[in-house]
């Protein structure tokens, strides 16, 4: 129901407690609970000891570029523009970019204990303030060819997928961390743009969708992540997607603009959200308040998000695939 956070690098007691709340799903980590390789893998294992459940998750925004939470012993990823810049020149070289890309990723955090990273971003590339190179293309039709390979190397390395930010958060110039963001097009426009690649990927079985906090006022006057609309008739109902819904993170501006904490936490869940990330420090309280005496989400479609079983980090460092995706990422860095 909820991936809420934690404030530093090591659990607090009250932290300890927070994550015994059944209503706890998991656990988003950012570069505020980062020093070191060491002290991650060290932190996810103590949060497993207390928590102990198979359906309880860890997770990251690892995407590559400026959003990657994780340096200092990890690859530093390209952005995913990078790869689609590739693609006017060689299709078939980015296609592979894209799937060695989201490879290294993965199995990197899997290594470390991490479940999922919410990857990839599929927004189209059309000057967004908060998605800019996050983002691989400005054509539909190339974001969905590069997700699909994307999406096939995070499965090759045991992670599961989540496309984002559902129904598309490109075409606005606001970002929605800061700002509230209307975009006036039409459902026609929407389909035959924005829409492509979630549907695209929706068919191919992802396993998880990331709502915008943007509003469609053609559609509906809420933001997408708490709209019956988006969720229900659109995502669910006509693009036939059945895995998990999350909101992005509710102490965004966007999110619910001038509504209290528990009145966004009640208003994804009740437009269909099934896990909810409230991920600052500020919101933690409130979040667990709002959710107090409602049933947990339920364990099996948690469960889903696990990842599979990984190799540890000495022996991904030794696999020799690993040397040679490295080597051809390196051209996206020149």
């Amino acid at each position: 129901m909820l991936l809420t956070g934690i404030a530093g690098t090591e659990l607090s007691a009250r932290d300890i407690e927070r994550l015994r709340v059944p209503q706890v799903s998991g656990v988003v980590l950012f570069a505020r609970n980062f020093v070191s390789r060491e002290q991650v893998t060290a932190l996810i294992d103590a949060m497993r000891e207390v928590r102990g459940d198979d359906d309880f998750i860890v997770g990251v925004d690892q995407e590559g570029g400026r959003v990657q939470r994780f340096r200092e012993g990890f690859t530093a990823l390209p952005p995913l523009a990078r790869i689609g810049e590739r693609h006017s020149e060689d299709p078939g070289l980015a296609r592979a970019l894209a799937e060695e890309h989201a490879w290294l990723m993965a199995s990197e955090m899997r290594a470390v204990g991490v479940d999922i990273s919410f990857a990839p971003v599929i927004d189209l590339a059309r000057g967004n303030r908060a998605i800019g190179d996050r983002a691989f293309h400005a054509d539909p039709e190339v974001v969905a060819e590069l997700a699909d390979a994307y999406i096939r190397g995070m499965h090759m390395a045991g992670m599961a997928a989540t496309i984002k930010h559902f129904p598309g958060h490109g075409s606005v110039a606001e970002d929605t961390h800061v700002d509230v963001a209307r975009d006036s097009r039409d459902m026609q426009a929407i389909c035959a743009e924005d829409l492509v690649p979630f549907a695209d990927c929706i068919a191919l079985g992802v396993e998880a969708v990331m709502m915008a906090h943007v509003i469609y006022p053609a559609i509906d006057d809420t933001p997408a992540g708490r709209s019956p609309v988006w969720i229900g008739q659109i995502l669910r109902q006509e693009l036939g997607f059945e895995g998990i819904v999350f909101s992005d993170d509710i102490s965004m501006a966007a999110a619910g603009e001038g509504d209290a904490m528990r009145q966004r936490v009640l208003a994804h869940l009740e437009a269909g959200c099934d896990l909810i990330l409230a991920c600052q420090p500020d919101a933690f309280e409130a979040a667990i308040e709002a959710v107090d005496g409602l049933a947990p989400c339920d364990r099996a479609r948690v469960a889903t998000l696990r990842g599979e079983a990984a190799a540890g980090w000495d022996a991904l460092i030794d696999n020799p695939q690993r040397d040679r995706f490295l080597a051809r990422l390196a051209m996206l860095q020149a």
